[in-house]
């Protein structure tokens, strides 16, 4: 059974001073257990809606910090996040430090992703916070709010209770996964993927680099620069209004007018896939305004589909091998295969590219210099009963 807080145990901090104090109790311990509940469904930008806290140890003090019900300053937890005696842990951390980032200017330092960590462990790619629940803490969760709208006031007992498991839970999960991580001797496998979420680039959206976010079969470089200018004016305007990519208009239509490069109001009404709102205002002229900058390019200008988008010459039994001496790696290593190389990582090795994650940092000492020797002809792969062996060539 799932442990079980009664709403009244549930403290909930609405004030600058509250967030401070609890802060300020913080400070000497070894770590510091945080989640965020967010909406973005209608905004560009995530709107923060509730932030969890909790203390080292079973009993050790937990709270809601709540920025939509009282007025509530950041800042003592930003401090917080900057002093770096104190571990901040967090599951599946992406979007909560895109949040901090982007609110506060801020990441969390030292930082440990558990859904990294338990990759690492062997638990699985992208492992769900409810799965480790169950397998280390050995509770269950109670999933019914967890598509609620947390942006609606008041907070039912019943979405509290659900919010500070979050973070009681994730005490537990740290603690094993930590100590697991020192008995393998992996904590720098983690650090190496951490420092990825600790990149202030990770979290920074460049309107001129949209485009390559755009996915196209079209390697036209005339199409391309159309489509560049049309993802370029759509993020700037997304940003701006604080408005989702998809409500000024999706990809789909992005493409559709690329390819028809409609340069008047006319010919932008006879488009099937642009939203009506679209073809009016200050959305439909940024759309005719992109065409005719992408028409007007020159050709030094064009835009080209960078070499990982590009059809690799791939030789298709070297990366069959490849994929059996990957998964051979994962079983011995106990790690998540996709977290080794995934698909593209192998087939760009099978083309001859050398410039992949898979031949890096820690996943090169497990994968990537067999990975090379297989290439060159140096190994083989032979199977006895379940098991796939890695065998040397001699001369």
């Amino acid at each position: 059974m799932a442990e079980s807080l009664p709403e009244t145990t549930v403290k909930t901090l609405t004030t600058s001073e509250e967030l401070a104090a609890f802060c300020d109790r913080a400070k000497g311990q070894p770590y510091i257990a945080i989640d965020t509940e967010f909406l973005r469904e209608r905004t560009y930008y995530s709107k923060l809606c509730l932030v969890q806290l909790a203390l080292p140890g079973k009993t050790g003090e937990a709270v809601l910090v709540d920025p939509i019900a009282g007025e509530v300053s950041m800042e003592p937890l930003y401090e917080l996040f900057r002093d770096e005696s104190i571990i901040k842990v967090f599951h599946a951390a992406r979007q909560d430090l895109e949040i901090f980032f982007v609110q506060g200017n801020v990441l969390p330092k030292p930082l440990f992703d558990t859904q990294v960590a338990a990759m690492v462990c062997g638990f699985g790619e992208q492992v769900a916070y409810e799965t480790l629940v169950r397998k280390i803490a050995h509770e269950s969760l109670d999933k019914t709010s967890r598509f609620t709208d947390w942006s609606r006031r008041p907070l039912t007992p019943a979405q509290k209770t659900y919010a500070i498991a979050d973070v009681t839970h994730l005490r537990v999960i740290y603690e094993v996964l930590a100590r697991q991580l020192a008995e393998t001797g992996r904590q720098k496998w983690v650090e190496e993927e951490i420092a990825v979420l600790l990149d202030p680039e990770t979290y920074v959206v460049r309107p001129n680099e949209a485009w390559q976010r755009v996915k196209t079969r079209t390697n036209s470089g005339r199409f391309l620069a159309v489509v560049r200018e049309l993802a370029r004016f759509r993020e700037e305007y997304a940003q701006g209004h604080n408005v989702p990519r998809s409500r000024v208009y999706k990809d789909d239509a992005l493409l559709e007018l690329a390819s028809t490069k409609p340069t008047t109001a006319e010919e932008l009404g006879r488009s099937r896939l642009l939203q009506r709102e679209a073809r009016r205002g200050e959305v439909a002229e940024g759309i005719l305004d992109s065409v005719r900058q992408g028409l007007a390019r020159k050709p030094e200008e064009l835009p080209h589909i960078e070499e990982n988008r590009e059809q690799l010459n791939v030789n298709p039994a070297l990366a069959d091998l490849l994929r059996v001496l990957v998964k051979a790696k994962a079983e011995e290593a106990g790690v998540a295969q996709k977290l080794i190389a995934t698909a593209t990582d192998l087939d760009a090795i099978a083309a001859g590219r050398r410039d992949v994650p898979a031949l890096k940092g820690w996943r090169n000492e497990v994968f990537g210099e067999d990975a090379l020797r297989l290439c060159r002809g140096e190994i083989a792969l032979t199977a006895r009963g379940q098991n796939v062996r890695v065998i040397s060539l001699k001369d």
